[in-house]
């Protein structure tokens, strides 16, 4: 069936040892519960351990800051038609400053008309790393100078990361939680 959870909840109580360790540390983090990408990926303890602390840098420190962080993460979601992110990431980003314009916008795969500066920035950054697999130098130039190396490099970050989550639960089929996001358009 296309729709159904390929790799939904598992109890905690029928979790592996190494498998309730991994997810105890997803729930003591700032996330505070097992939920989206997690689901799938506590099949593999150690990748999922690696993935979530990785996440956790670049969703709550990274160099860019929270409100472009969000915004990186819509390109990336809309761009897999990933469900799961947009549900958990357009309200984050709205309640970060990202406009409901932009945010509709990049849902309806059109190019946000009224962007800040630093957001059309990141939206031109993303948009080239996705669809043409590079970043041209005008654009990377731009980027470095708004944000200095280790912010480009978290950018770049931000939209692998987010890119591996959506491979994961696009193959996995992840339910998707309920949200005050409208859901992605086909």
């Amino acid at each position: 069936m296309e729709d159904q959870d390929r790799l939904g909840p598992i109890p905690f109580a029928q979790m592996s040892a190494s498998q309730q360790v991994a997810a105890q540390a997803v729930i003591d983090g700032p996330r505070g519960a097992l939920y989206g990408p997690f689901v799938p990926l506590i099949r593999s303890p150690e990748l999922m351990s690696a993935a979530q602390r990785m996440g956790e840098y670049l969703r709550y420190r990274s160099a860019i800051g929270t409100r472009l962080t969000e915004l990186a993460i819509l390109v990336t979601a809309r761009h897999w038609s990933q469900q799961v992110e947009w549900a958990i990431h357009a309200p984050i980003a709205r309640d970060y400053g990202v406009t409901a314009e932009v945010i509709a916008a990049i849902a309806a795969r059109q190019r946000p008309a009224a962007m800040l500066a630093d957001e059309t920035l990141v939206y031109d950054f993303c948009m080239q790393l996705h669809q043409q697999q590079r970043v041209d130098d005008a654009t990377y130039a731009a980027a470095l100078a708004a944000f200095g190396e280790q912010g480009v490099v978290d950018l770049m970050g931000i939209n692998g990361y987010y890119t591996l989550l959506a491979m994961v639960m696009n193959a996995a089929q992840t339910a998707v939680p309920a949200s005050s996001a409208a859901p992605l358009p086909e």
